[in-house]
C-alpha cells in the first residue's frame, strides 16, 4: 500500500508529464508558427501546372510542328559563322556611298548658287514679286491674294510623309524680324531663282533625297519642295537658318572663345538684361567643336564658374546650360577693370593651346560691355601684334555712343567686329555678324568643306512639327556646304552668301544595315568625331511618353553613357580615332521598358566611314548571335506560299529599295518582293540572300497555317476562349499570325499593331518575345505579362514564347520564335487548379493555396508577379510585396541582383523659374521693350538710370519662384535574375516575434517560379526591396571634375583660322538703331493692336 509520500511523487510525475505534454503542445505551436510547408506539395503543384500550361503553349504555338519542319529541311541547310569585320566594312562602304550622293547633291547647289550670283548685279529699286512660304496662297477679305502670297500648288506626297509639298518650286521664308522686301533680300532670292532647276534635278538623280534648302547670310531660308509656313499662336516664326548648327558648323572653322562681361555698377537694370540675352546668343552660336569660358569683371575677374577658373570647356549643350544657370545670378557693382579681364583672356587661350586640347583653329574674345576708357593698344601689342590670332569682337551695350570709337577701333585692329546693341529686339541680329568674320578666310580660300551635323531635332521646321503631331519627331544629321561670292571685286572681303544643306533621317542610315545579318540581339550603331551617338538603339532623345518631349541633351549623349561596361573607354576611343578593330566585353543589355536584364558577351566590330567625320559599329552577341544558316527553295515554292494572307514582313527592313522611284514608293516590302520576283519591275533593286531566306522560310513555315486553322475550326477546342492569338516570326523578318477569336474581341488590341514596337521586328531589333525566347532552354517557353507606360501596371494578358533552332554541334543558331498570347484570366486559373491538388490517398491536403496560412505566387524569372492571391499585386515585382523573402532568395543565391546605369534619365527637380531675357524675345515684349526704349530716350535728360531701373524691374524682373522640372540626371537601379542552376530552395527567415518559411519551385519547361510563403508571420521589420531609379548625386569636387574632363576626340580635319588677303577694315559700326526699331514696332504693333 502506498503512502503519502507515494502519493505526492505520483503526484508530482503527473504534473511533470502535464508540463511535459503542455511543453511539446507550446512547441507545436512554435512549429506550426514556423509554417513547415512541404516541399513535396509544392512541386507537384508545379509539375501539375508545368505540365498544362506547356501543353497549351506548345499545341496552341504550334511549336513541335515548326520545329519538325525545320528539321526536315536541316541537311540542305549551310551554318556559316559570321565575319565581324568584313561586315562592318561592307556596312561602311554601303553609308559612305549613300553620303557621298547626298554631298555631292550639295555641291550641285553650291556650284549652281555661286554662279548666279556672280552673273547678279545689286539692284537696289528691284521689285520681284517671290513666293513666300508664310503668305503663299493667303487672301485678302476682298478675295484677292496677299502680296508676295500668290497662288502656290501644293499637293500630298507619300515621299515627305504625305505633307502638302510643290516638287516643282522651292518657296521663301524670311524671320518675322525681318523686312520682306527689304532690296538685299529680294535681289538674294531673285538670284538663287536659278537654284529650283538644281533641286529638282537632284531629287530626280537621288529620289531618295528629302528637303535641299538654302540658307542665306541675309536671313531668308529658300527650301525645297516649297512647303506652307505656319507662324505660332504670337504670329510669330522663330526660324532663323543662320543660328542652325548646320549653318555655323558649313560657315566656320572651330573656334576657341572667352567671353568677358562687364558687370560694373553702370550695367545695372536694363543693360546686364541685354548682356545676359546677348552671351547667351553667343552661346547658341558655339557647337560641338568649339571651347568656351565666360568670365565677368568690375574691380575684380569673376569666373562665371568657378571651378573653371584658367580654362575652356567643350561648348556641348549640357555645359552651354550649366553656364545659363549662373547667368541669372550675375548683378552689377563697382568700377569696370577691363585690362585685368583682357590679360586674363590672353593668356587663357594662349595656354589651352599649348595644350592641344581644343580647337587649334581660330580663337576670339567677345567683350560686352557699356564703354571703355581706353584702347588697351599696350596689351594688345604684348598679346596680339603682329600676328592679331585672336580677333576681338566688341558688343556695346545702350544706346551712348561716348565710348564707341575706343571699342571700335579694338575690334578693326584685331581682325574683328564692332556692335552696339541698344535692345533685346537687337541681339541676335548684332551676334550674328561675329560668323561672318570667322568665314572670311575659308571664303577667301574658297575652300568648301562638307560638314556633318550630330543626330539632331529641328521642330522648328514646319514638317517637322506636323511630323511630331503625326508620327513623333525625327531624329537626322544633315550635310551642308558654304556658299561664296566669286566676285573679283569681293574676294579680299571674304563675303559668305549662305550655305546649302539637305537632311538625311537617321531611319534612312538604319535601312542599308541588313538586321538579319546581325542576329537576334546584334545591332549597328555609329558615332561622331566628338564621340556622340548618331545612332544606337539605346539612345532615348526623348522623354514624357506620349508627349515626346525632347531631352535638353539628347544630341551629346556619349557612347561611353550607353556602352557603360567599357569604363575605359576603349571602344569609344579607338571609333573616335577612326580606327578598324574588333573589342569584346560581357554586358547587361535592358529590355522590356528597362525592367528586366540580359547578360551576354558582346564582339564589337567598327571602323571608320570615309568622306564623313563618323565612325560605324556592329555589335553581336556571343553564341547563336554569331552564325548564319542558309537554306535552299525555288521561286516558285517560296512564291506560292508568301501568298497566304497571314505572312507579313518587317516594314522598316529594307527587302527591296521602294524610294528609288516614285512608281515604288506605295508598295509595302511584301508587294515589292512579289514584283520582284515575278520580274513585273525590272527597277526594283533588291537583297537577293534576303529575300532568298524568306522564301525559304515562308515555305518551311507554311504548314503551320493549315495547323492553327484547324484548331480554330474545331469548336471543342479553347471553348473558353482562354487563347487568343498564335504568332511566329523568323530570323528575316517574316511572321505570320493567326487570331482564335475574332479581332474585336481581343483583350490586347494593340499586339503585334505598328505602335507595339517592342513586340514586332523594327529598324534595331528583333520582338521582345523573340529575343527573350532565344535566352531561354530550348523546348522551354518563356511566359510574361506585358507592361505598361502608364505608373500602374495592370495587363490582363500572358505572353508565351519558345525559341526554334537548328542543331548542328555546338552551333545551334535559332531559326524562329513562336508563341501565343491569353487571357490572364485563364492562364490565372489553371494556376488556382493545379495548386489545389495533393497526393494523399483520402483526398485531404496537409496545406492549399487556399489556406489563410499560406500566400502562394506566381513569378517569373526577373521577379515580377503572375499571379497572386491579391490580383492588384500582378505585374508587381516580388520584393516589394513579399521583402524579406525576396532578400532571403537573394542572400542564398537563388536570385542575383545586376546593378545597372542609365545616364540619359531624367530627374524631378526644384528649380528657380523666372521670366528673364529669354522670354523678352518673344514679340509683345519686346514691342513693349521697344516703347520703352522709345520713352526713356525722351525723357533720358531727367532720370536715364532710374528709369530704365524702374521699367526693367517693374515689366521685365525676374518672377523668382521655386517651380519642379524634370532635369537631366545620372540613375543607379537594380534589375534581379533568377539562378538557372537552382531548381529549388526552401527558407527560414528569423524575424523578430516569429520565424517565415517559403518553399520556391521552379516550373518545369518555363521560365517561371512558384512560391508559397507563410502568412501568420508578417516579417515587417524587412523593408520591401524595390526597382526604383535612384539618383547619382555628385559632390561639388566631383562635378567640378567632370565639367573639366575632356573625353577623347577628334577635331574636324580642315581649319580656316586666318588668311593673308582678308580685308580688316570691314570691322563694323554704330547702326541706325532707329530704323530698326521702327520696322520692328509696325508689324508688332499691328499684330497686338487687332487682338
Amino acid at each position: 500500500m502506498a503512502g503519502p509520500g507515494s502519493l505526492c511523487c505520483a503526484s508530482r510525475g503527473a504534473s511533470a508529464l502535464l508540463a511535459t505534454a503542455l511543453l511539446y503542445a507550446a512547441l507545436g505551436d512554435v512549429v506550426r508558427s514556423e509554417q513547415q510547408i512541404p516541399l513535396s506539395v509544392v512541386k507537384l503543384w508545379a509539375s501539375a501546372f508545368g505540365g498544362e500550361i506547356k501543353s497549351i503553349a506548345a499545341k496552341y504555338s504550334g511549336s513541335q510542328l515548326l520545329q519538325k519542319k525545320y528539321k526536315e529541311y536541316e541537311k540542305d541547310v549551310a551554318i556559316e559563322e559570321i565575319d565581324g569585320l568584313q561586315l562592318v566594312k561592307k556596312l561602311a562602304k554601303n553609308m559612305e556611298e549613300m553620303f557621298h550622293k547626298k554631298s555631292e547633291a550639295v555641291r550641285r547647289l553650291v556650284e549652281a548658287a555661286e554662279e548666279a550670283h556672280l552673273k547678279h548685279e545689286f539692284d537696289a529699286d528691284l521689285q520681284y514679286e517671290y513666293f513666300n512660304a508664310v503668305l503663299i496662297n493667303e487672301r485678302d477679305k476682298d478675295g484677292n491674294f496677299l502680296e508676295l502670297g500668290k497662288e502656290f500648288i501644293l499637293a500630298p506626297n507619300d515621299h515627305f510623309n504625305n505633307l502638302p509639298v510643290n516638287i516643282s518650286l522651292s518657296d521663301v521664308q524670311v524671320p518675322t524680324n525681318m523686312y520682306n522686301k527689304d532690296p538685299a533680300i529680294v535681289n538674294g532670292v531673285y538670284w538663287s531663282e536659278s537654284l529650283n532647276k538644281v533641286f529638282v534635278d537632284n531629287f530626280d538623280r537621288d529620289p531618295s533625297l528629302i528637303w535641299q534648302y538654302f540658307g542665306s547670310a541675309k536671313g531668308f531660308f529658300r527650301q525645297y519642295p516649297g512647303i506652307k509656313w505656319k507662324p505660332d499662336e504670337n504670329g510669330v516664326i522663330a526660324f532663323d537658318c543662320r543660328n542652325r548648327k548646320w549653318y555655323i558648323q558649313a560657315a566656320t572653322s572651330p573656334k576657341d572663345v572667352v567671353i568677358l562681361v562687364d558687370v560694373s555698377g553702370s550695367m545695372k537694370g536694363l543693360r546686364l538684361t541685354i548682356a545676359k540675352q546677348t552671351v547667351s546668343s553667343i552661346l547658341d552660336t558655339l557647337g560641338d567643336d568649339d571651347f568656351f569660358n565666360i568670365i565677368t569683371y568690375n574691380e575684380e575677374l569673376h569666373y562665371v564658374e568657378p571651378c573653371l577658373n584658367g580654362t575652356l570647356v567643350q561648348a556641348d549643350r549640357t555645359n552651354k546650360e550649366h553656364f545659363r544657370e549662373h547667368l541669372d545670378k550675375l548683378f552689377a557693382k563697382g568700377i569696370g577693370m577691363l585690362d585685368i579681364a583682357l590679360n586674363e583672356a590672353f593668356n587663357i587661350l594662349s595656354d589651352f593651346n599649348h595644350t592641344g586640347q581644343g580647337s587649334i583653329c581660330s580663337q576670339a574674345i567677345m567683350l560686352i560691355t557699356d564703354g571703355a576708357v581706353d584702347t588697351y593698344d599696350t596689351i594688345f601689342a604684348k598679346y596680339n601684334w603682329p600676328d592679331r590670332k585672336v580677333r576681338i569682337f566688341t558688343y556695346l551695350i545702350g544706346r551712348e555712343a561716348a565710348f564707341a570709337d575706343n571699342l571700335k577701333w579694338m575690334a578693326c585692329a584685331n581682325k574683328g567686329f564692332f556692335t552696339q546693341i541698344s535692345t533685346l529686339a537687337d541681339v541676335q541680329e548684332n551676334v550674328m555678324e561675329y560668323l561672318h568674320v570667322l568665314s572670311r578666310p575659308k571664303v577667301i580660300d574658297q575652300e568648301h568643306d562638307v560638314v556633318w551635323t550630330e543626330a539632331y531635332i529641328d521642330s522648328t521646321l514646319p514638317q517637322a512639327q506636323k511630323l511630331a503631331d503625326d508620327q513623333g519627331l525625327v531624329l537626322m544629321t544633315t550635310v551642308a556646304m558654304p556658299v561664296f561670292s566669286k566676285q573679283n571685286e569681293t574676294r579680299s572681303k571674304g563675303i559668305l552668301l549662305g550655305v546649302v544643306g539637305t537632311d538625311v533621317p537617321v531611319k534612312e542610315l538604319l535601312k542599308t544595315i541588313p538586321k538579319y545579318k546581325l542576329g537576334i540581339h546584334g545591332y549597328a550603331f555609329a558615332i561622331t568625331n566628338n564621340g556622340y551617338i548618331l545612332t544606337h538603339p539605346e539612345l532615348r532623345p526623348l522623354y514624357e511618353e506620349g508627349k515626346k518631349r525632347r531631352k535638353p541633351n539628347y544630341s551629346s549623349v556619349d557612347l561611353s553613357e550607353v556602352e557603360w561596361e567599357d569604363r575605359d573607354d576603349v571602344l569609344r576611343n579607338a571609333m573616335v580615332n577612326r580606327k578598324t578593330g574588333k573589342f569584346s566585353m560581357e554586358v547587361k543589355k535592358t529590355v522590356d521598358k528597362g525592367k528586366r536584364v540580359l547578360v551576354m558577351t558582346n564582339d564589337y566590330y567598327y571602323t571608320d566611314i570615309k568622306g564623313t567625320p563618323f565612325s560605324l559599329g556592329v555589335a553581336l552577341s556571343r553564341g547563336h548571335g554569331k552564325y548564319f544558316f542558309r537554306g535552299n527553295v525555288t521561286i516558285e515554292e517560296g512564291l506560292h506560299d508568301l501568298e497566304h494572307p497571314d505572312v507579313s514582313l518587317a516594314d522598316e527592313w529594307s527587302y527591296c529599295n521602294t524610294d528609288l522611284h516614285p512608281e515604288h514608293r506605295h508598295l509595302s516590302q511584301l508587294e515589292a518582293i512579289k514584283l520582284y520576283l515575278k520580274g513585273k519591275e525590272p527597277l526594283l533593286q533588291c537583297d537577293k540572300e534576303l529575300i532568298q531566306e524568306v522564301l525559304f522560310d515562308a515555305v518551311v513555315s507554311a504548314p503551320i497555317e493549315a495547323y492553327w486553322t484547324s484548331l480554330a475550326l474545331n469548336k471543342s477546342e479553347n471553348s473558353d476562349k482562354g487563347v487568343e492569338v498564335a504568332f511566329l516570326g523568323t530570323r528575316t523578318g517574316l511572321s505570320r499570325i493567326n487570331l482564335f477569336v475574332g479581332a474585336e474581341q481581343l483583350t490586347n488590341q494593340d499586339f503585334l499593331k505598328a505602335g507595339d514596337k517592342e513586340n514586332i521586328f523594327n529598324a534595331d531589333h528583333f520582338p521582345l518575345w523573340y529575343r527573350r525566347a532565344a535566352e531561354q532552354i530550348p523546348g522551354s517557353f518563356v511566359y510574361s505579362i506585358p507592361f505598361s507606360t502608364g505608373t500602374v501596371n495592370k495587363s490582363n494578358v500572358v505572353t508565351a514564347s519558345t525559341s526554334i533552332q537548328l542543331l548542328d554541334e555546338r552551333k545551334s543558331p535559332v531559326v524562329a520564335a513562336v508563341g501565343i498570347q491569353m487571357k490572364l484570366e485563364f492562364f490565372q486559373r489553371k494556376f488556382w487548379t493545379a495548386s489545389r491538388q495533393c497526393a494523399s490517398l483520402d483526398g485531404k491536403c496537409s496545406i492549399s493555396c487556399d489556406d489563410e496560412t499560406v500566400n502562394c505566387y506566381l513569378i517569373d524569372n526577373n521577379g515580377f508577379i503572375l499571379v497572386s492571391e491579391d490580383y492588384m499585386q500582378t505585374g508587381d515585382f516580388f520584393g516589394e510585396v513579399e521583402g524579406a523573402v525576396m532578400n532571403k532568395l537573394l542572400t542564398m543565391g537563388s536570385f542575383k541582383r545586376i546593378t545597372l546605369y542609365d545616364y540619359q534619365a531624367m530627374c524631378r527637380a526644384n528649380k528657380e523659374s523666372s521670366d528673364s531675357a529669354h522670354g523678352l524675345l518673344d514679340p509683345y515684349k519686346a514691342f513693349l521693350s521697344a516703347a520703352k526704349w522709345i520713352m526713356t530716350e525722351l525723357v533720358l535728360f531727367l532720370v536715364e538710370f532710374n528709369l530704365c531701373s524702374w521699367w526693367h524691374s517693374d515689366m521685365t524682373a525676374k518672377a523668382q519662384k521655386l517651380k519642379q522640372t524634370l532635369e537631366p540626371c545620372d540613375t543607379e537601379y537594380p534589375a534581379f535574375v533568377s539562378e538557372r542552376t537552382i531548381k529549388e530552395t526552401t527558407g527560414n527567415i528569423a524575424c523578430e516575434d516569429c520565424s517565415k518559411s517559403f518553399v520556391i519551385q521552379q516550373i518545369p519547361s518555363s521560365n517561371l517560379f512558384m512560391v508559397v510563403v507563410d502568412s501568420s508571420c508578417l516579417c515587417e521589420s524587412v523593408a520591401p526591396i524595390t526597382m526604383a531609379p535612384i539618383e547619382i548625386r555628385y559632390n561639388e569636387s566631383l562635378k567640378c571634375e567632370r565639367l573639366k574632363a575632356q573625353k577623347i576626340r577628334r577635331r574636324p580635319e580642315s581649319c580656316h583660322g586666318f588668311h593673308p588677303e582678308e580685308n580688316a577694315r570691314e570691322c563694323g559700326g554704330a547702326s541706325s538703331l532707329q530704323a530698326q526699331v521702327v520696322l520692328l514696332l509696325l508689324p508688332l504693333a499691328s499684330s497686338l493692336f487687332s487682338r
